[in-house]
């Protein structure tokens, strides 16, 4: 009889528990906050059949673009905390707040792994009526206005990069705004635009394409790559207070997400990271490997938002203090 009971107990307690399928049972939607061709679409293109084939399902991957990554970023954040929507996403939502661009960032999301970190670098029209930094400037000040810079919106590297110049050294330049580096970098080699402050894993084929030309790396190190490309603190020292500094590309899911997705995503990429093919875009893009997850990945993003939201700041282009949202002052 007590035989009895026990197996009724067990088998009511076991038919009270849901069945956990497993991860993942269908599509994953995989979400680019930029256009094809940039830097965060390339980084994600090039990860995920790695993180795919360790999952065991297909990831979908589709640019959403606009709102300075805002309309991707809100995309992922209002579906389900299920894991089959996931973003790829950069830099940008840490700065949302400060610029008034919406009121979430990567707070709301937990960072299944943060990839990379890209090098700015200045790159120019191969037809611009200059080859280096220092003589950019010396044209924009003789021309006002006729220079045009690519822009990414607010927040963006290229605004990031250019509040660096102009806490230094003022340039009176015409600001063009594009879905991404992708489509600025196209512009730049149709000569729809003079200048872009680029990340050296996007423009760096251009560049060794003879399709555009250096100007200068925003860096305290030369490149491996491309070590004829003078560093900004070389002709300008004093850049280098401000340097290193770079945008990064990472992979987010929803806050409550179930641990057990979160993990399962979270190793996935973790050797997918490790891959030697990938390991190879990296290295041979400029882009600085991080493979940073968990704990490490919080303290990256907290540190990221708090020296760049201060940069800007200080720079005058932000719509609202750090302070106001609890941004810790560098």
């Amino acid at each position: 009889m007590l035989k009895s009971v026990i197996g009724a107990v067990v088998a009511l307690g076991l038919g009270a528990l849901p069945v956990l399928a497993d991860y993942p049972e269908k599509e994953i939607q995989g979400i680019i906050q930029w256009g094809a061709g940039g830097s965060t679409d390339t980084v994600a293109r090039a990860i995920t059949p790695h993180a795919e084939a360790v999952l065991g399902g297909n990831i979908v991957m589709q640019n959403v673009t606009g709102g300075v990554g805002a309309i991707g970023l809100n995309q992922v954040a209002n579906a389900n905390a299920d894991g089959y929507s996931i973003l790829f996403g950069a830099e940008n939502p840490l700065l949302y707040k400060v610029m008034k661009l919406g009121t979430k960032d990567y707070s709301d999301f937990v960072p299944v792994n943060i990839i990379a970190r890209g090098v700015p670098i200045l790159v120019a029209n191969v037809d611009a009526p200059f080859d280096t930094f220092p003589e950019m400037v010396e044209y924009v000040n003789a021309n006002p206005k006729a220079v045009k810079f690519g822009s990414t919106g607010p927040g963006g590297l290229p605004s990031v990069v250019t509040a660096m110049i102009n806490s230094k050294t003022p340039l009176n330049v015409t600001f063009v705004p594009y879905d991404g580096d992708g489509p600025a970098l196209t512009a730049l080699q149709g000569g729809a635009i003079d200048v872009m402050p680029a990340v050296l894993g996007a423009a760096i084929e251009g560049i060794k394409g003879g399709t555009m030309k250096p100007l200068a790396l925003f860096d305290i190190e030369a490149s491996p790559q491309l070590p004829d490309v003078p560093t900004i603190v070389s002709t300008n020292p004093e850049f280098a207070q401000m340097l290193p500094w770079g945008p990064f590309f990472g992979v987010f899911v929803k806050q409550g997400t179930p641990d057990d997705v979160v993990d399962k995503l979270t190793a996935a990429y973790a050797e997918a990271a490790q891959s030697p093919d990938f390991v190879a875009l990296i290295d041979g893009r400029g882009f600085k490997m991080l493979s940073l997850s968990g704990a490490e990945a919080e303290e990256f993003l907290t540190e990221w938002q708090s020296t760049t939201s201060w940069l800007i700041h200080d720079a005058g282009l932000t719509k609202a203090s750090p302070e106001e949202f609890g941004i810790a002052k560098p």
